[in-house]
């Protein structure tokens, strides 16, 4: 893992290898059986993962749309989610 200190590759994750890495962090954490040293740097990758998850999340609610309705109860068009 030559690019642990940067993690450089997690930025060109998609969200679900992001989230797989995660997930798996987390359990190895939760067992306590790493040493402590690699503990803390798997503690920071799994951050980086975090921040590269939570960046998708949010690009991805900036795109949804809710269905606008008219009248009669049908659909009108669409208009951002928070609008």
């Amino acid at each position: 893992m030559a690019d642990a200190p940067t993690h450089a590759d997690v930025k060109e994750m998609n969200f679900e290898t992001a989230l797989k890495q995660l997930e798996e962090i987390v359990d190895k954490l939760e067992r306590g059986d790493v040493p402590l040293d690699e503990s803390i740097a798997i503690y920071e990758r799994g951050e980086a993962l975090r921040n590269r998850c939570d960046a998708l999340l949010k690009a991805a609610e900036a795109k949804i749309e809710k269905i606008k309705l008219n009248r009669e109860g049908k659909p009108a068009g669409t208009e951002p989610l928070d609008g």
